[in-house]
């Protein structure tokens, strides 16, 4: 691919339940229109983010109405990446190289990430001011609380279910940034007891710092109280294990374990699925402002939203912590590794999908136990 200035021609301007507060967008996703799941930034420095070619895009008006704007560094490795992979070369201006660098890739992308329905997902490509190579932050799109689907409203056995919500809140967490019911707990442990998970020990401090007393005490919660509006589905210990449970709900818990395990022999460099703080604050700066809570939750609302909406206030009004992953790209060959890990991620949530769409009456009648 080669790419030719060009003179005189117009300048190229570069499912689920939510918190009940209204939130602004998070830093790491506020340059990104919310209909496409890629963007590049683009030649004005007044935008980290920018969007895929094609799409509507925000800029200074004081930014002239035709300029043929250089390939940005991102642009140049990913372009030497579709190079790589091409029979037939042709030849681009700049902006029809910038257009089909950006189309090419968003594609790439949406074949990995199209299958998956339950969680929305967008891919950005990032530069830094402090380096000269780019990076690629997956970015979780949703917020609230995922889907249960059966697990919380169907009718099946509760060691069926149990056993599968335990599986993805022990996994989930390995590619998506969401948090289950025992940091819920621990955040509302910090914040009415001092830590404290017993009831006599949260009573002590709600008299010694709160000065409560007497009907204070009873109309305040507790602990206990907290955990005794868990149901049962949602008890590790109530789940049935894997040979007691049908043969296709143990196929997809293999699945989504199998998926897990060749996840976690990646490469720490190489993974698409590892979120690393201190370089998403070098590739967006003013992130570590953000609430480190994450915008999705496996805590289902109906029984807990007043401390869901509690815990989520301080994300509603910075903005939460939603990114999945981000990986810098030292040369062109990361970006195969990057989309090997991209493709394992992408499997490994389809066994998630997998369980939460499962139909159990597919598998005709069945005893409904407590």
């Amino acid at each position: 691919m080669v790419t030719s200035p060009v003179a005189g021609t117009p300048f190229a301007a570069a499912g689920s339940r939510t918190f009940t507060h209204e939130s602004p967008a998070s830093h790491a996703r506020a340059a990104l229109d919310t209909a496409n799941h890629c963007g590049f930034p683009q030649g004005c420095h007044s935008h980290r983010l920018a969007d895929v070619a094609g799409r509507t895009v925000a800029i200074s008006p004081d930014v002239p109405a035709v300029f043929d704007v250089p390939l940005a560094p991102h642009h140049k490795l990913i372009g030497r990446w579709l190079v790589s992979r091409e029979v037939d070369m042709h030849r681009y201006t700049r902006p029809g190289a910038r257009r089909y660098i950006e189309r090419a890739f968003e594609t790439a992308v949406l074949d990995v990430l199209d299958p998956i329905a339950f969680v929305d997902l967008r891919v950005a490509v990032l530069r830094s001011e402090q380096s000269g190579a780019p990076a690629i932050a997956i970015i979780c799109e949703g917020m609230g609380q995922i889907d249960l689907g059966w697990i919380e409203a169907g009718t099946a056995p509760v060691p069926w279910r149990a056993a599968v919500y335990a599986a993805l809140e022990r996994s989930l967490g390995r590619v998506l940034p969401i948090f289950g019911y025992h940091d819920l707990f621990e955040e509302i442990s910090m914040y009415y007891w001092d830590g404290a998970t017993e009831d006599d020990a949260a009573r002590e401090h709600l008299i010694a710092w709160h000065g409560a007393t007497g009907d204070d005490l009873d109309a305040m919660p507790l602990p206990s109280q907290m955990n005794a509006r868990r149901p049962d589905w949602m008890i590790g210990a109530h789940g049935a294990v894997a040979s007691e449970l049908p043969s296709v709900l143990q196929s997809r818990l293999e699945a989504l374990q199998d998926a897990r395990d060749a996840l976690d022999r990646l490469a720490c460099e190489e993974d698409a699925w590892r979120f690393d703080f201190e370089l998403a604050c070098e590739f967006l700066p003013g992130i570590e402002e953000c609430a480190s809570l994450p915008p999705l939750t496996l805590v289902p609302f109906d029984q807990f939203d007043r401390e869901l909406d509690e815990v989520a206030r301080n994300g509603m009004e910075m903005g939460f912590m939603d990114i999945a992953g981000i990986c810098p790209l030292p040369d062109v060959g990361r970006i195969d590794d990057w989309f090997a890990s991209l493709h394992l991620g992408a499997r490994f949530l389809v066994a998630a999908q997998d369980l939460l769409q499962f139909d159990p009456s597919s598998l005709g009648d069945f005893d409904v136990r407590p």
